[in-house]
């Protein structure tokens, strides 16, 4: 595991005070806004290590996932330690262009990822009854 500081290229100072800040004028953020952005468009070849370098100017980083499956490259996942510097990265990185490539980086939305899991199980559980009781329809459009 690589050994990387908290808060690459950030004063604990500026932090603190940035913080402050928002709190004295009543920052309030949308209700999608949370730490873990999920970013798309990635290039293939992509590691964690240039993963950190780009995203950790923002601020601490929890933890980084880069997707390394065929359904997933070209993806990942970065948490970050305070959802104010996700934001921040969320508001600069996205359409940043990397190896030729520009990123979408968006919030993670739990309800997003698991409502194509459950549409595709209702579908497999559809198609099931279907086929025990010799149930079929008419395809649309042909």
């Amino acid at each position: 595991m690589v050994e990387r500081p908290l808060y690459p290229n950030y004063d604990h100072k500026d932090r603190k005070m940035a913080m402050q800040a928002a709190r004295r004028q009543g920052v309030r953020l949308p209700p999608e806004v949370n730490r873990i952005l999920y970013v798309r468009n990635l290039p293939y070849k992509i590691t964690a290590e240039e993963m950190y370098d780009i995203f950790g100017k923002y601020g601490g980083i929890r933890q980084i996932r880069v997707g390394n499956t065929a359904e997933t490259k070209g993806t990942a996942y970065v948490v970050y330690e305070d959802i104010f510097d996700a934001k921040n990265a969320c508001d600069h990185l996205s359409g940043f262009n990397v190896c030729g490539r520009y990123l979408v980086v968006l919030y993670y939305q739990a309800n997003r990822a698991f409502k194509k899991i459950d549409q595709d199980k209702k579908q497999a559980e559809l198609d099931k009854m279907k086929a025990k009781y010799g149930l079929s329809t008419p395809e649309i459009g042909k």
